[in-house]
């Protein structure tokens, strides 16, 4: 039997992760340290996380929501009003290396189990907090992503410039919370090494949103600039939109002077480079309207698809506009392995990859999303024995 080359442990191995969060924002963060090697406890109620009944769609009766973002995990399903579970819920909290929850702010409290009760328990702990608006005046506003959207301004940007506001198709606040807060326990587990001292890390989503609308929000920090949806052009930038070709639209970003005359030499008009109206991106952007039509003219010659092999060699960036179906088999293309299995056996799941690559500690992915309470008989019995020197 041929052997197996043994798995290098992930570059969080031996990290406790506690995690009392539940949804998004807070399982996605748990799941991506999980793939770099941390143990990861997910604490559910009795009935366990919603998104487990967010359905469709569905593979073998489970939420695929749920699947795409618990991967890693072992499950212990504990009533915080028992005290008998909401004992076994400190113990665990007491010996882990992170704390992570995003219940409303001051929720936790009344368990004993808020950032001040596991700090004064365990020094070294990264308590985080993932809350919609902060422990402030915010604390008492529900914090769900749509909310968000609509409250920070995406919404505002996102649409036809003559018809409504829309959401992103993805919660994508929760998913940049919780990048944030795995950057944010990173950091402070560095802290913890030089200093020995834990703290009490806060993300919100209505500050990754600012944060996340990058230039959106310095035109109105630095320009005192309210900026509006466009559709999918660019207020700073000609061309980086759609643009009708034989068949169908490709994405065309030549987003510097160069890369716009390379896209006007690959259309055979390397004359409109010399144009005074379009020789560098703000006079390009001003006069987008005459530019465009010259643009369309050459790309309605040939389809998307040769433009885009044509334009791509001639160091142009352009893009397909697909499905997500074909993201991934654009991966695959590109050859990114987009796909991996997480479990073995009859319980291997496919799931998206990890999206960051280590040369010597690559993610892995041993466990499934778990059951419900699939690992609660183990989890209780361990925290039920003394803590060795390897749990404190």
């Amino acid at each position: 039997m041929a052997e197996t080359t043994p798995v290098p442990p992930g570059p969080l191995h031996g990290l406790l992760v506690a995690d009392f969060s539940r949804v998004l924002a807070g399982p996605y963060a748990t799941m991506l340290l999980a793939d770099m090697g941390a143990d990861v406890v997910k604490v559910e109620g009795p009935g366990g996380d919603e998104t487990r009944t967010w359905t469709p769609p569905v593979r073998d009766g489970v939420s695929t929501y749920y699947l795409g973002i618990n991967r890693g995990k072992r499950s212990v399903a504990l009533d915080l009003r028992e005290e008998t579970d909401l004992a076994v819920a400190r113990e665990l909290a007491h010996r882990a290396d992170v704390v992570i929850q995003n219940l409303k702010p001051g929720g936790m409290a009344r368990f004993g189990l808020d950032h001040e009760s596991v700090l004064a328990a365990n020094p070294r702990s990264v308590y985080v907090s993932i809350s919609g608006f902060g422990a402030g005046a915010g604390a008492k506003v529900p914090g769900y992503d749509l909310m968000v959207q609509a409250m920070s301004g995406l919404m505002s940007l996102t649409g036809d410039p003559d018809g409504p506001p829309y959401r992103a198709g993805i919660s994508v606040f929760d998913v940049m919370a919780g990048n944030h807060a795995v950057i944010g326990i990173l950091a402070a587990l560095r802290h913890v090494e030089a200093t020995g001292q834990g703290q009490h890390v806060e993300v919100n989503l209505l500050s990754s949103a600012l944060t996340g609308l990058v230039n959106h929000s310095s035109a109105w920090v630095a320009g005192g600039v309210v900026p509006f949806r466009m559709g999918n052009a660019h207020p700073s930038v000609f061309p980086y939109e759609p643009l009708p070709t034989a068949d169908d639209d490709l994405i065309v970003a030549a987003a510097n002077d160069g890369q716009f005359r390379k896209l006007c030499g690959v259309l055979g008009i390397p004359e409109v480079a010399d144009d005074p109206r379009f020789a560098r991106n703000a006079d390009r952007t001003v006069n987008r309207e005459q530019l465009r039509p010259l643009l369309v003219e050459r790309l309605a010659t040939r389809g998307a698809l040769e433009w885009f092999d044509l334009l791509v060699d001639a160091g142009v960036p352009c893009g397909p506009i697909g499905t997500i179906d074909t993201g991934f088999a654009m991966a695959e293309k590109f050859g990114l392995d987009p796909v991996v299995d997480a479990g073995e056996g009859d319980r291997a799941v496919p799931t998206t990859r990890h999206p960051i690559r280590f040369s010597a500690t690559p993610a892995h992915y041993p466990l499934p999303p778990p059951r419900l309470d699939e690992h609660g008989a183990e989890i209780r019995s361990w925290l039920a024995a003394p803590a060795t020197q390897e749990d404190s």
